[in-house]
């Protein structure tokens, strides 16, 4: 099954209307989880739903690192609407298992006992090898009745980023190009820089206010003075502008200085590596708090990180010209070592163009 996701909100609200039981409230929780991807990192993603004798009481998302959890959202938001004794005997709803353990806030699974709720159902197990598990024993300690893996496949899948980076020390990295329908990425130099339509651009503004980082390589700040910013609806998103990230061969001083990424009001936001390996760069975004990076290079580099098998998801856009441009999408030569099988794949016509996009099979 192909789970809604960020760009398929209204998918959610169908769900939740169609089920019933702990999946119905499981699905709403989903659809509070989706609106912080992209804002959390280096936190995961997490929707909650308080639920007494069927309504709904409070609910809340993670919006921030360093801000409360989405447990205590949720709390924050039914005392808002209720008193504090209708929270006893509720039912809590929370896509990720309860944390357990206090960082920079509270333990979530404190919470949950203080406020005397009789039932937790959450959908996915904490990635955390050291925090897996850890909440039911607590809970069911204090006598609250837990529930797990409701809509558990669902569930993980907009954890992905987080649990990348938490088990492998690597984020998740997605592949975004513009093709034409000769696998070029460019233009002859007397036509205009753009391959797809104004839709499908505004669709790779919402994918980079998902993201952490944005990476391009130094042949595409010389030749297109890339802005890599959020811009038109997805700058109104409550987020620090994405690392932008460059890998150069020769280093920062020898890009144009004058160049947006070095100019700019974001400057601060842009990292240079030198002829560092790709892998070694992931490490180091990760280190930085980044649970995903998207790929915007050219493609050779593109190349390079799909040889290297670096790539977990794909976002091709494909427009209806020929253009004979001078790059290919995934670089030149005979010999493509990148065989991937996609699954959790969707084609999506925008337009005239066509999205197509999957999860690569490992």
């Amino acid at each position: 099954m192909t789970y809604p996701d960020r760009f398929h909100f209204q998918a959610f609200r169908s769900l939740f209307e169609q089920s019933s039981g702990d999946e119905k409230w499981m699905w709403r929780a989903l659809e509070l989880a989706w609106q912080g991807v992209g804002l959390t990192s280096p936190n995961p993603a997490v929707g909650a739903v308080i639920v007494k004798e069927g309504v709904e009481l409070g609910a809340g998302f993670h919006r921030k690192a360093g801000l409360p959890h989405a447990e205590r959202e949720a709390i924050a938001d039914a005392l808002t609407r209720h008193s504090l004794a209708s929270l006893k005997g509720a039912t809590i709803y929370v896509t990720l298992e309860p944390c357990s353990t206090r960082g920079k806030t509270p333990a979530c699974t404190d919470g949950i006992i203080e406020h005397g709720f009789s039932k937790v159902v959450y959908g996915a197990v904490d990635p955390n090898p050291d925090h897996a598990g850890v909440a039911d024993s607590i809970l069911k300690q204090a006598g609250i009745a837990v529930v797990s893996g409701v809509l558990k496949e669902a569930c993980e899948r907009v954890l992905r980023p987080f649990a990348k980076r938490i088990t492998t020390g690597v984020p998740w990295v997605i592949a975004k190009t513009a093709m034409s329908l000769d696998g070029r990425i460019t233009r002859p130099p007397s036509e205009g820089q753009w391959l797809t339509n104004p839709d499908s651009r505004a669709i790779v503004h919402q994918l980079r206010a998902s993201v952490d980082a944005i990476l391009v390589g130094g042949k595409t700040v010389r030749r297109d003075n890339p802005r890599l910013t959020l811009r038109g609806e997805a700058a109104s998103v409550e987020k620090p502008q994405p690392w932008r990230v460059v890998l150069s061969h020769s280093g920062r001083q020898s890009l144009p200085q004058d160049y947006h990424l070095f100019s700019d009001d974001f400057r601060d936001r842009t990292l240079v590596f030198e002829d560092e390996p790709l892998e070694a760069v992931l490490r180091k975004l990760a280190e930085k708090g980044c649970n995903s990076v998207l790929l915007e290079c050219g493609g050779r580099l593109m190349r390079q990180f799909a040889e290297a098998e670096l790539i977990d998801e794909y976002f091709l856009f494909y427009a209806p010209i020929i253009t004979g441009g001078e790059d290919f999408g995934f670089g030149l030569g005979q010999h493509f070592h990148a065989s991937a099988e996609l699954l959790e794949v969707q084609s999506q016509s925008i337009g005239q163009d066509t999205l197509i996009r999957g999860v690569v099979k490992r």
